[in-house]
């Protein structure tokens, strides 16, 4: 099994080598069903790939962007702890938020240039993102529910970060393991990562081997039964 000494290593191994449906499929033969994250947050081009450790973020609706007389001082905080949330960015994390109504941007340009300088790996919205063609020229990846351009300012807030999270039918713990390709999003637990990922790169490998023999004429009855993979 392929060992990585460091974050760094195994994000890149997933990178080049992995991609979301061997992932889920590892993790479906260990009982883990439900990692998918729902099929309506995809990446902004079809070529980017996020691999990385969840950084948590739980954003809220409000219905004015500062509120005075309020028993919660952070109501009148724009953006709440938003960009708290964003300079706690390190090397190697996933800016991933969810909480709120899919009714504005949770993500844009200028949240893109910060993420890239602290060395993120990229963000996961369970919403919509803004200024889709600087994030394109900027590189950075990103998964959302698409691109709407209306603010958050007068109509969210960020509550919290670094807590654990729930993304559809899929509890996320800060510094789980994220994964997102053209394909789909998904969540692998941490402790469970360094098995989860070894099988998946052996699954993958064993793929090319299989597909191989399909190009040279096996049939599919025989590569399954001969390889176990199809």
């Amino acid at each position: 099994m392929t060992q990585w000494t460091s974050d760094t290593e195994l994000f890149t191994l997933m990178r080049t080598e992995l991609f979301s449906a061997v992932i889920g499929d590892v993790m479906d033969k260990m009982g883990l069903t439900t990692q998918f994250l729902p099929p309506y947050l995809s990446v902004l081009d079809r070529k980017m790939i996020i691999a990385g450790r969840a950084m948590t973020v739980l954003e809220a609706d409000v219905f004015e962007e500062t509120g005075a007389g309020t028993h919660n001082p952070l109501m009148s905080k724009p953006f709440g702890l938003m960009f708290d949330a964003l300079d706690s960015l390190t090397e190697n994390d996933v800016y991933i938020c969810t909480g709120s109504s899919p009714d504005y941007a949770l993500w844009g340009g200028l949240m893109s240039t910060r993420a890239l300088h602290l060395g993120a790996a990229g963000a996961v919205l369970d919403g919509y993102v803004r200024d889709s063609n600087e994030i394109l020229e900027l590189g950075l990846p990103v998964a959302s529910r698409g691109c709407y351009a209306q603010d958050q300012g007068p109509r969210g807030k960020v509550l919290d970060y670094n807590v654990p999270l729930t993304v559809g039918r899929v509890r996320i713990q800060p510094g789980d393991i994220v994964f997102a390709d053209c394909d789909g999003v998904l969540c692998v637990p941490r402790a469970q990562e360094t098995e989860i990922v070894g099988a998946a790169l052996e699954k993958v490998r064993g793929e090319s081997a299989v597909r191989k023999a399909l190009q040279d004429g096996m049939s599919t009855v025989e590569a399954f039964e001969t390889f176990g993979i199809m």
